[in-house]
């Protein structure tokens, strides 16, 4: 498990090393996804001018947390890496942008609801393993200010979900290993944005 950890986070720092190296004098944001934040996973993003039209953005998102609602421990967590390449429709930083988006991570998770029903095992069991996949997005940006911009942006695809089943919560069992396939969105995000 701390292996593929590593591996997403030398993938990550080759691929921001590159995006510094082509901007050089261009412009660089730091951001948030303040949905990410509501789900209480704090994230980070940096995204690199790379050309009038062209950014590349990475986000790292870390969930450590446990709560305790009675009798039941419900925890999803988690950690993600989200590289992304964007094309701008007018400049960079500005407007409309279309981006294709990869994605990879690791998750532990117990007695958890997720929204639409999807994977109704979580609330009984406890799963854990890896996830990896990609889709496009389209967003939009807006200027507040000379350092403060806000983003909002949507993404499907499809994605890749390793895991290994658990008898109940923290104890119990291994049931099974398998996978899953997943399509649908893959992206949601409300940003806000510091400009350097």
């Amino acid at each position: 498990m701390r292996l593929r950890m590593h591996l997403f986070i030398a993938v990550l720092i080759a691929f921001l090393g590159l995006g510094t190296q082509a901007a050089r004098a261009q412009q660089v944001a730091l951001k948030t996804n303040l949905l990410y934040d509501a789900t209480t996973t704090p994230n980070l993003g940096l995204e690199i001018g790379v050309g009038k039209k062209h950014t590349l953005q990475a986000f790292y998102g870390l969930n450590p947390w446990k709560f305790n609602h009675g009798a039941d421990r419900k925890f999803l967590k988690h950690w993600i890496v989200n590289p992304e390449y964007r094309y701008w429709f007018c400049h960079r930083f500005n407007g409309s942008f279309v981006g294709i988006h990869a994605f990879g991570g690791e998750y532990n998770a117990a007695n958890v609801k997720l929204p639409f029903g999807y994977w109704k095992e979580l609330r009984d069991h406890r799963f854990e393993g890896w996830f990896a996949g990609g889709g496009i997005a389209y967003g939009y940006q807006w200027i507040l200010s000379k350092h403060w911009n806000f983003e909002g942006s949507v993404g499907l695809g499809a994605a890749y979900i390793d895991y290994q089943k658990f008898q109940c919560g923290e104890c119990g069992k291994k049931l099974e290993d398998g996978h899953k396939l997943y399509f649908g969105p893959t992206k949601l995000a409300l940003s806000l944005m510091y400009m350097f």
